[in-house]
């Protein structure tokens, strides 16, 4: 395994540095910095082009001075280089850092929720092939699939921020989105669900009427100005956490895991209040920390006193269990910071941003008020981006698993007389997990990447912000520094994915190859 980890690590610097090679010469032959300096009728133009010449090194050929960037760059390793400036005199490494968190803070969502979502409905198509919500979601995917980011941008800042922030100064519904929304709802539901005519007809009755009763009550009961879960809506969330994380994990025939689980929601009921009061602690630099320890701590003591052997599945569901219900308590203190976001001055009851990554006017300090800027600056990007990439998924994994269900082992798996969630989750799905692991390493990676179309639509500055400017200024420095990362961390992923393969399949063994 270490020989063939080092024998990979070999293979891909050397990649790294014929990539890199490639592209510093093609950008340097490519690009003439002095260009419009040489046209210019400036009095200083002579001057000017020495200055440019000097500073980027134009009176040597391009593959020098690609040798003495990498002379630099492999002096930072030792602690004696750098990445270079930009044509702004910029430090490289300081653009890139302040470039780097803004792109995880907007794409890491995105990207980990059309995974989850993507897989998670491509697996529910597979299990439902030819059915109506097979082909509702087969043309959902191949809908968003081929519309362009920034047309899907637009649409959304024009209705879920525009029309939903002049919605929310006067919140009305009428009969007409009433009626589409119960509609809608009703028969997606009805489709998921399946089963008989009778069935079908009667579900989409009844959760249309369902829907349209809830949207009535918000809207009536003003629970938009004020939103916020409490104890009980915790409850109810929770139970149906317990029972849902139970059935994936062990199935609902295993009663200690689904006493546990619940046990889980009982402990987060009684925490509620203390975690209220936590909350309103200053040093959340502590609070967190001690707060995911103590889940941690919880789930173990939960584990061990519903269960004498075999531990681990059940550990598993309840510290599931037990991280969703803390993350929707943070929700429910999200939502009671919702009134004062909306009122302050600095929002001026317009709470959905079209633009930006912060609003530089919020009161500074407030620590959930501030958390909930950033949320909410997040909420239409990170929709585009999701809207356009979990098509992708949806499409791969239901292939996947189909492909995978006619398979022997799946024929022998059922005749043994095993459920048929045990064959899904522990034989069919690990395996669809096998092929999909290339595109999900591939993505995360890619994370840093940027997206430069989104980050130009909703004004962030990530790095595809940083290799934009390095290309439409001739920012040879820039671009290479956003090369480096990116191209670093893609080759990194193929290793990564290699390793995942041989987790996945005990049959595939890297030290042998």
């Amino acid at each position: 395994m270490i020989t063939y980890i080092f024998r990979r690590l070999g293979t891909l610097v050397v990649i790294l540095l014929g990539s890199s090679f490639i592209l510093f010469n093609l950008a340097a032959i490519s690009n003439d910095p002095i260009g419009e300096l040489r046209l210019s009728r400036a009095p200083n133009a002579k001057e000017l082009i020495l200055v440019t010449t000097r500073e980027l090194r134009l009176d040597l050929p391009p593959p020098l001075r690609y040798f003495m960037w990498l002379k630099n760059v492999l002096g930072t390793l030792v602690g004696h280089g750098n990445l270079g400036v930009t044509r702004t005199h910029e430090s490289v490494a300081s653009a890139l850092g302040a470039a780097i968190p803004t792109t995880l803070r907007l794409v890491s969502a995105a990207t980990f929720i059309a995974i989850i979502l993507g897989i998670t409905i491509g697996i529910v198509t597979a299990l439902r092939q030819y059915s109506q919500f097979d082909y509702i979601m087969t043309f959902i995917a191949f809908l968003l699939f081929s519309l362009p980011i920034f047309w899907v941008a637009v649409l959304l800042k024009q209705f879920l921020a525009i029309q939903f922030n002049n919605f929310l100064g006067d919140p009305k519904i009428t009969p007409f989105w009433l009626s589409g929304i119960g509609l809608v709802s009703g028969f997606l539901w009805a489709s998921i669900i399946g089963g008989t005519r009778k069935r079908f007809w009667s579900v989409f009755v009844g959760v249309g009427i369902a829907s349209a009763a809830i949207i009535v009550t918000i809207v009536k009961s003003h629970w938009l100005m004020n939103p916020g879960l409490g104890p009980f809506g915790i409850a109810i969330f929770g139970v149906g956490i317990a029972f849902g994380i139970t059935h994936l994990s062990v199935g609902l025939s295993d009663k200690k895991a689904l006493k546990a689980s619940l046990f889980m929601v009982v402990i987060g009921l009684i925490a509620y209040y203390p975690s209220q009061i936590a909350f309103r602690n200053d040093h959340k630099a502590i609070i967190f920390p001690f707060m995911v320890l103590l889940t941690f701590l919880v789930a173990i003591g939960a584990t061990f006193i519903f269960s004498k052997i075999d531990r681990g599945p059940l550990f598993r569901t309840t510290l599931l269990t037990a991280i969703t219900i803390s993350a929707v308590t943070i929700l429910d203190k999200l939502m009671h910071t919702w009134k004062p976001y909306f009122e302050s001055d600095a929002i001026n009851g317009r709470p959905v941003p079209t633009i930006g990554q912060s609003n530089s006017l919020l009161e500074p300090g407030n620590y959930w008020l501030t958390t909930l800027d950033i949320l909410m600056h997040l909420v239409l990007p990170t929709m585009a981006l999701t809207a356009i990439s979990f098509a992708g998924y949806i499409r791969y994994s239901r292939g996947t698993l189909l492909e995978v269900l006619n398979q022997d082992y799946i024929r022998t798996a059922r005749a043994k007389g095993l459920t048929e969630r045990t064959v899904i989750m522990r034989h069919a799905f690990r395996n669809t997990l096998i092929p999909l692991t290339t595109i999900i390493v591939v993505d995360i990676a890619s994370i840093v990447g940027g997206a430069i179309i989104t980050e130009h639509v909703f004004g962030w500055n990530g790095m595809g912000t940083l290799f934009n400017n390095a290309l439409n200024n001739f920012d040879l420095n820039l671009l290479m520094g956003v090369f480096l990362v990116t191209a670093s961390l893609a080759v990194l992923a193929n290793l990564v994915a290699d390793l995942l393969y041989s987790a996945l399949d005990p049959r595939i063994r890297v030290g042998s190859q």
